[in-house]
């Protein structure tokens, strides 16, 4: 259930509704994640947004394992998974769905390619945005569920590679869903109300 205090939904809650609804967008009605109930989830991108998605995604709901991490740098992904263990630490349904391990874990400029190659079903995008088209075609093309933070794309080109995207993988029956909570936020909902 959302939390509203005065009237306001807060951030946090938001938030999270916003993690089960994407979960729960993330695989397309009746389709079963690798011939089984269970989403197997990479992130790549492991600063405070990657982690917090993965995060939100992992209390989603059941049947959602983190299975894979990729970052540019060893520390940030080191660092995010340490928060997500400390996570698990205070929360065992929580640590039941953390089955990253050392070899699925990778670095490097192809840490993407990596964490995509690596048996995953949904794949959360969560580096500086200039990085995202080239990712989300690759996932894409390896035929992987998306949840992209926004913006999806920094320029023109980035956009219509999205677009391009996007529509193939439309053609797959892939999942893509970006993040879009300030479309949502009652205060600004509110604000475009009275512009109008």
């Amino acid at each position: 259930m959302i939390e509203v205090r005065r009237g306001v939904v807060t951030r946090r809650a938001f938030m999270q509704a916003a993690a089960v609804t994407a979960a729960s967008m993330a695989l397309p009605s009746g389709a079963h994640a690798s011939g089984s109930d269970v989403i197997r989830v990479g992130l790549v991108g492991c600063g405070g947004r990657g982690t917090g998605a993965a995060r939100d995604c992992l209390r989603a709901g059941e049947g959602i394992e983190l299975v894979a991490m990729g970052d540019l740098f060893p520390d940030r992904l080191a660092q995010s998974r340490a928060q997500l263990a400390e996570v698990g630490a205070e929360d065992a349904v929580f640590a039941g769905r953390l089955k990253v391990t050392d070899d699925s874990c990778f670095t490097g400029f192809d840490a993407c390619e990596k964490v995509i190659a690596s048996n995953v079903d949904l794949v959360i995008l969560a580096t500086p945005p200039g990085f995202r088209p080239a990712h989300i075609a690759a996932a894409v093309a390896a035929g992987k569920h998306i949840f992209a933070e926004k913006p999806v794309a920094v320029d023109a080109a980035g956009i219509r590679s999205v677009l391009a995207s996007y529509e193939r993988a439309r053609q797959q029956n892939l999942a893509v869903v970006a993040g879009t909570q300030r479309r949502h936020q009652a205060e600004y909902v509110e604000t475009i109300q009275r512009i109008h």
